[in-house]
């Protein structure tokens, strides 16, 4: 695990790291997922209600099966067996959760993490309402700037979720973001966290493997 606290001059991730702290961000880095898991697992208490954000990046590190055996209490709206009305619900009850996961579209090295919605729930509790977020962040999405987290988001991350849903939109076809009004667009709502908000503990786990979108 590293802090941050090392040389920054040609190394993206030790610059990262320490523009996150700067951001009054808890930060750690680890090269292997497996690391970050046990990490994240070893930080949550049998009986905590945890609130997974909708990642695949935590869907990759086999954590939601870690956190069951652990005794978590799962809020997790990607569970198949749940109607429409209860997906909902637990949505909501994420917001006030003890414990929040999930990842971001986007991370600068400047210490920005950016994010883009199309429900909001994500975004929301990632600001205010659970006691503890952890986002953990493949470095493939380390970027220079705001402006190639955009790009980013644009012809990576917004593409690839959709064709993982089996969306028909624009970007599912090859022919880049249009700015669609497509009913089914998933790009809607975009979080940019230059700082950590005054009064939500966050944790962000960089690891050094190819995560998520």
């Amino acid at each position: 695990m590293t802090d941050g606290n090392t040389d920054t001059t040609n190394d993206p991730v030790a610059r990262t790291l320490k523009a996150l702290k700067k951001n009054e961000f808890l930060a750690h880095f680890f090269p292997k997922a497996e690391e970050a898991k046990q990490f994240v697992l070893d930080s949550i208490q049998p009986g905590l209600r945890v609130g997974l954000g909708g990642s695949s990046t935590l869907r990759e590190m086999n954590l939601v099966e870690g956190l069951k055996k652990k005794g978590a209490l799962l809020l997790d709206h990607w569970d198949e067996s749940l109607t429409f009305e209860e997906t909902l619900q637990v949505r909501k009850d994420q917001l006030v959760c003890d414990v929040f996961l999930s990842s971001v579209n986007a991370l600068t090295e400047k210490g920005e993490l950016v994010s883009r919605d199309g429900i909001g729930n994500r975004t929301s509790a990632m600001t205010f309402g659970p006691a503890k977020v952890f986002l953990l962040v493949g470095t493939q999405k380390i970027v220079p700037d705001l402006h190639a987290a955009f790009e980013r988001i644009k012809e990576v991350a917004a593409p690839m979720r959709a064709k993982s849903l089996n969306m028909d939109l624009p970007c599912t076809k090859g022919k880049g973001c249009v700015d669609c009004h497509d009913p089914n667009r998933i790009c809607r709502a975009t979080l940019i966290l230059h700082r950590r908000p005054m009064l939500t503990d966050i944790t962000v786990i960089l690891i050094g493997e190819a995560l998520g979108y």
